[in-house]
Formats: C-alpha cells, sequence, structure tokens
C-alpha cells in the first residue's frame, strides 16, 4: 500500500536546530512529491564524517534535516517521473542539475550546481513543503534527499532503482562515502590490473577503494592505517602490505622496498598535508594521487609547482568517485553478488533513535561505516 500523493504525509526527522547541538527527532509534516521528485519511505541511512562536518562547522541553514546516504521504497511520485513507480527499492545518491555541461556528459558528480544543490538545502523550504510540528519551515534537500528521517523526498535522478532481494537497509552508503572510495580506484585512477596502489587511510572511503582496487586486479596494494583493527581488515579485503605510519621508523623507505619504482597510484583519504607530502614521495613518475579527504580550511597542497613538475605526479580531487551514480551503484552490486565486494563488512547498525551514539562512533572510529536502521 502506497500512501495518498495528495495529503502531506505524517514523519518524523532528525532535526538539527543549532551548530554543534545534538539532533532531535522530531515529527515533521512533508507535502507530497511533485515533478521529478519522488517519496521514500526510508529503511537505512548511512553516516558519513560529512554530516559531523555540517552539524559542527559548515554552513549549511538551519533548522536542516541531514543525512544523504539514504536506501528505501518508493511511496509516491511526481507528475514527471517515468523511470520509478510505488515500491520500488532504491538507494538514494547525491543531487545533480540534469542540464548542465557536466552533466549533459554523464559526469553528474562534476555538476557545476553541485554545491547549492546539495549543501544549500533551500529548494523545499520556501515554500514549507517540510514543516515541524509548529508550522514552521525546516530545511530539506540536503544532498537531495535529506534522509536523516522516516520519509525523503529525493529526485528521479539521484534515486537508483536496486533488485528486491539486496539487503536494503545496508545499502545506503552505496550512495556516496563506498562510492566515493570505489570510484575513485575505478573511475578517477582508472586503475588497472597489475598496477601498483597505495591507500593512505582505513576508513569507509579507504576501504572501499581496496576493494575495489583488489577486484580489478591491482598489486600490490598497500594500505597506511594507524587502527590495528582497521589494517587487519584491510588484509582481509584484499590489501597485500599494511603499514602503520606511527610506528614504522621511515614509511616512505619502507613502502619503496615494496614498490621500488613508486607506486602507480595512490589515493589520499585523510586530508593531512603531512600524509599528502608522504604519499607524493611514494608514487613513480608520470603516476597520480587522488585526493578526497575532507581537509581543512587552511590546509594546502605541500608540494611545490617544481616538485610536481619534477616528479611527474599529477594530482587529483576527487568528488563523489567521479560517478555517474545511475551506473556505478548497479556495478558495485553486480560485485558484490559475485563475492568481490563485501562492503557489508564496513558497516555497524544503530536503531535510528540512536542517531547521536552513531555520530560520536563516526567521530572516534569507533564504526567504519554507521548505518541508522529504521
Amino acid at each position: 500500500m502506497t500512501i495518498n500523493s495528495i495529503q502531506p504525509i505524517q514523519a518524523k526527522a532528525a532535526v538539527l536546530r543549532a551548530v554543534g547541538s545534538p539532533f532531535n527527532i522530531e515529527p515533521i509534516r512533508i507535502s507530497p512529491p511533485k515533478g521529478d521528485e519522488v517519496l521514500v519511505r526510508i529503511v537505512g541511512v548511512g553516516v558519513c564524517h560529512t554530516d559531523v562536518v555540517c552539524r559542527d562547522s559548515f554552513p549549511v541553514p538551519l533548522p536542516i534535516i541531514l543525512g544523504h546516504e539514504g536506501s528505501g521504497v518508493i511511496e509516491a511520485i511526481g507528475d514527471q517521473v517515468t523511470s520509478l513507480k510505488p515500491g520500488d527499492h532504491v538507494v538514494l545518491s547525491f543531487n545533480s542539475c540534469g542540464h548542465c555541461y557536466n552533466c549533459g556528459h554523464a559526469e553528474p558528480a562534476s555538476c557545476l550546481q553541485m554545491l547549492p544543490l546539495n549543501f544549500g538545502g533551500a529548494e523545499r523550504a520556501a515554500d514549507g513543503t517540510i514543516q515541524d510540528d509548529k508550522g514552521e519551515a525546516v530545511r530539506g534537500m540536503f544532498f537531495g534527499q535529506s534522509s536523516f528521517g522516516t520519509y525523503a523526498i529525493a529526485r528521479a535522478v539521484n534515486a537508483v532503482k536496486v533488485d528486491d532481494d539486496l539487503p536494503l537497509p545496508l545499502l545506503g552508503p552505496l550512495g556516496c562515502g563506498i562510492q566515493t572510495g570505489a570510484g575513485a580506484a575505478m573511475n578517477s585512477l582508472s586503475l588497472q590490473s597489475g598496477q601498483s596502489f597505495i591507500v593512505f587511510g582505513g576508513g569507509a572511503v579507504g576501504l572501499s577503494a581496496v576493494m575495489a582496487a583488489k577486484a580489478l586486479g591491482v598489486s600490490p596494494l598497500i594500505v597506511v592505517e594507524p587502527n590495528e583493527s582497521r589494517r587487519a581488515l584491510a588484509l582481509e579485503l584484499g590489501a597485500s602490505h599494511v603499514f602503520d605510519p606511527f610506528n614504522t621508523e621511515d614509511l616512505v623507505a619502507s613502502i619503496r622496498e615494496v614498490v621500488p619504482a613508486g607506486a602507480n597510484h595512490a589515493l589520499d583519504t585523510t586530508g593531512l598535508p603531512k600524509v599528502i607530502a608522504s604519499a607524493i614521495d611514494c608514487i613513480m613518475s608520470g603516476g597520480k594521487l587522488g585526493l578526497l579527504g575532507m581537509a581543512s580550511p587552511e590546509a594546502n597542497v605541500p608540494a611545490t609547482l617544481l616538485d610536481l613538475l619534477s616528479k611527474n605526479v599529477t594530482l587529483k580531487p576527487i568528488t563523489e568517485g567521479d560517478a555517474n551514480p545511475q551506473e556505478f551503484i548497479p556495478r558495485m552490486l553486480a560485485l558484490y553478488r559475485e563475492g568481490k565486494f563485501p562492503f557489508e563488512k564496513l558497516i555497524t547498525t544503530f536503531p535510528f533513535e540512536h542517531i547521536n551514539e552513531a555520530m560520536e562512533a563516526t567521530e572516534s572510529g569507533k564504526a567504519i561505516k554507521p548505518v541508522l536502521t529504521l
């Protein structure tokens, strides 16, 4: 049974009302989907480091519903939607305009409206489309979904249909964090079988890159990560070598023992200049360093132009794994079905009501990829 598409939907959501404050689960009302929008009953939503950053410092309009790794079931659709229907299982990904130059060339991760569409939170507030129990507007459409709630409005362009037999509550992170890491390996750096690859940072993004690289036949596959349990998991997921940067006397020299000429490519997930400097020193001439760590505003790339020219290393900033979600999420799921992409090993589940506990687990590193289940 689907929701009446005319009446407002009664829902609950974790609302952020002040910078740095805990989330409050509150009753909300959501106007029905219109145009190219879809209403999704959320069954699972990942917690991403970006949610933590936006809660604590990144300027987003308040009050707002965050959450951008949702998965669920279509309950209603707008009158312009032809690709989805009520009852479809979907994974929600990032928003894109669909008509700029990059979107027109199947590169939605480089959408020219990426920031306002995903961080602006304004699309569904002007007409009071999401309201609290006092009738006041609450910002939505964070990353085109605002999925920290029992229901979310998304757009057909960022709702990816998946097979009904898949574990839907666990699939949300495929729309952002896992997509970002796997896409970095497969799309941004275009890794090939037999190439060598180093991943700096063994969180959800880094370990997703490891799984993708392993599936591609990359070797040696090296992970640099201080946490012992994450190093062990990296080996389980396919890494050939792991290093603890805090207990390795000369990290670059140790890595060069494995790849004397340097690695073909590397990926930094930390955003830390000191780590990036080490990564540059570990790459062979002609190689690429992917950059996707959430850096502080004052952080700079620790290399001069002469350094990059003499070492012939290309720096590649990466957004959302340079992925087209409508194509890439099915690609990851095909690997999952083949047993080559066991992303569930990254996930720790929390009840939706424990969202603040899940956020703390993200910050502290207790959980690699928390997922809230509803």
